[in-house]
């Protein structure tokens, strides 16, 4: 029986102790007088990481130095890399001075209308691995989850042609984003349950959602179009097609998903920040331990998380399909490749909703200005520009997982220091 006297048994703390609590083990701990002991130091290094100021001059420095290393390979190359950049940035539409001029207006238009395309998907898609990573985990299925997201919105645009427009876009969005929910659940109960590690299982689930969806639209397959002889889906119906943004122009149309995904932005900062659902998240994130201990129910934030993720992903396959694609071929399935950039967005954005905003538009430009019908070759040859688009995108990836290998360095400095003479605590006997 239970009692509530001094004497009363309590569950003995996780291992490693509550942050802050009476179990916790604080021989390591800061004494003050600076970092001798080599903890202070790491912990404020690690700190000014993740502060406002570390936040966001360590991811600018990343992309500089990528931007910088790739100059030099355009320069090894015998162009020039200021006139090569300048002709990438030229064609993204981001450059305010082209809307001024009457003869370059339109064109710059087009070019911003093809950078938000991308965009949008990518915003997604970098939501689903920040809001598992939040969680503590390294979420590398997002790829599978935005393909099972496209084809239930691709399946949905299809068919039920006779539902009114709103309703039909609602219904295709929908089934995405239970698809995904599903496909990221998978994952999220193996290891919510049987502790199966998140990056085997969501690796096999893109294997699976890639093969699967080969088989579904090739030659003679349940879902392939009208045409035998093309590995091709049929096309979604005009009543669930995204409605074009105002003024869009050109054979791909901004389409209103770019309002969808900033707004999912906004959604993703209120979950994780002003629910308590975000605060398990977080917490389970922080330290799955210290959670289960305080009550929180850490193989359910699991799996929560990353069928959240799987949700947002998927959300993103159908802002594709429904928004510009509206046919499926199993050559777009094998070069896809949005959810992978969707790590690289998450990782530059340091899973931060604004962060993630101006990464997302960081990795649309590249890929914008660089396709080849952007760049002259006599600038750049085009056929060179995808490689230092994905390079740039590389070096950004290393650069900021070297951050953390900074801090990890710089806090294991004590493993290598001879052990200083024990601090006897005032009024303490020995």
């Amino acid at each position: 029986m239970s009692s509530s006297g001094p004497g009363a048994e309590r569950p003995d703390p996780p291992e490693g102790g509550v942050p802050g609590g009476p179990g916790t083990d604080r021989t390591d701990a800061p004494t003050g007088g600076g970092d001798g002991d080599g903890g202070g130091g790491g912990e404020r290094l690690a700190r000014w990481f993740s502060g406002r100021i570390g936040g966001i001059l360590v991811p600018a420095a990343a992309a500089l130095l990528a931007f910088i290393l790739g100059g030099i390979v355009v320069l090894a190359t015998g162009h020039n890399p200021l006139g090569a950049y300048k002709a990438i940035f030229e064609g993204t539409g981001l450059n305010v001075t082209s809307y001024f001029s009457e003869d370059s207006r339109q064109s710059a238009w087009g070019d911003l209308q093809q950078t938000l395309i991308v965009f949008t998907p990518l915003v997604l898609s970098a939501i689903a691995v920040a809001f598992a990573f939040r969680c503590g985990m390294f979420n590398i299925g997002g790829q599978g989850q935005y393909l099972v997201g496209l084809f239930a919105a691709l399946y949905v645009g299809v068919n039920f042609d006779s539902l009114p427009a709103a309703l039909h876009i609602l219904l295709a969005a929908g089934a995405s984003v239970a698809a995904g929910f599903i496909w990221g659940g998978i994952a999220g109960i193996l290891k919510g349950v049987v502790g199966a590690h998140e990056v085997i299982t969501t690796i096999m689930l893109n294997w699976i959602a890639v093969f699967g969806g080969q088989y579904l639209f090739e030659l003679g397959g349940p879902l392939q179009g009208p045409n035998p002889s093309v590995p091709r889906s049929e096309s979604v119906v005009d009543s669930a097609q995204l409605p074009e943004f105002p003024g869009s122009t050109g054979l791909q149309p901004l389409h209103i998903g770019v309002l969808v995904a900033v707004s999912a932005l906004a959604v993703y900062y209120v979950i994780l920040n002003r629910t308590t659902l975000g605060y398990g998240v977080r917490a389970v994130g922080f330290n799955p331990e210290a959670a289960r201990y305080g009550g929180i129910p850490v193989g359910r934030n699991y799996f929560l998380a990353l069928a959240i993720s799987g949700a947002f992903a998927g959300l993103g396959g159908a802002m594709d399909v429904l928004g510009w694609k509206f046919t499926v071929a199993t050559n777009d399935i094998q070069i896809s490749d949005v959810g992978f950039i969707g790590i690289a967005v998450a990782l530059l954005g340091r899973n931060k909703a604004v962060g993630i905003f101006f990464a997302a538009l960081l990795f649309a430009a590249l890929r914008t200005g660089t396709s080849t019908r952007q760049l002259d070759a006599e600038t750049f040859p085009p056929e060179l520009a995808g490689n230092l688009s994905i390079m740039i995108q590389a070096l950004i990836i290393l650069f900021v997982g070297a951050e953390l290998l900074i801090v990890y360095i710089w806090g294991a400095r004590r493993r290598f220091r001879p052990a200083g003479p024990l601090r006897v605590q005032p009024g303490l006997k020995q």
